[in-house]
């Protein structure tokens, strides 16, 4: 059991598209640091993204929080878990909200993922309040958004001092 009370990788969810989703196609199912792996997927889909205009950009990760306050409340649903480690697809659009409007560039990707872990992990006010107040798929979904704009708003104010 972990923190959650959850047991080990739920890898039977998998052949169910919703869980499949829910769990980042897998990337929830690693043994150790599911959110991290959860987060690479994250990544893997900015940069499939990153060359649309903003507006595009905007849409497409407003359809993968929608999307990730359905899938992941089913999943946690049928794993009798609020908030299982292996439901990882709350860190990809948590990442895709760090990176919006962020400038492009290998040096910003890599410092949107560590930041964007750093608030996951340690989840400082008011980041841990929202995590211990919602419920269902939108609390599961919350606090990595409400991670994932912090980590936003400094990655746009460190742009404005330098340029990586």
């Amino acid at each position: 059991m972990n923190r959650n009370g959850a047991s080990g990788p739920p890898y039977d969810l998998l052949s169910d598209p919703g869980h499949l989703i829910a769990l980042g196609f897998g990337a929830g199912c690693a043994p150790r640091a599911p959110g991290t792996f959860g987060t690479l997927i994250g990544m893997a889909l900015y940069l499939a993204l990153h060359g649309l205009p903003l507006a595009g950009y905007l849409a497409a990760t407003a359809m993968v929080i929608g999307l990730g306050i359905v899938v992941c409340g089913r999943a946690a649903r049928r794993l009798g878990v609020h908030d299982h480690p292996s439901i990882v697809w709350d860190e990809v659009a948590g990442y895709l909200v760090t990176m919006c409007g962020v400038p492009t560039g290998w040096g910003w990707v890599l410092a949107g993922f560590l930041l964007f872990r750093l608030l996951d992990i340690a989840k400082p006010w008011p980041i841990r309040w929202l995590d211990r107040r919602l419920s269902g798929g939108l609390g599961i979904m919350a606090d990595d958004l409400l991670a994932g704009l912090v980590a936003m708003a400094v990655l746009q104010a460190f742009a404005k001092v330098v340029s990586l």
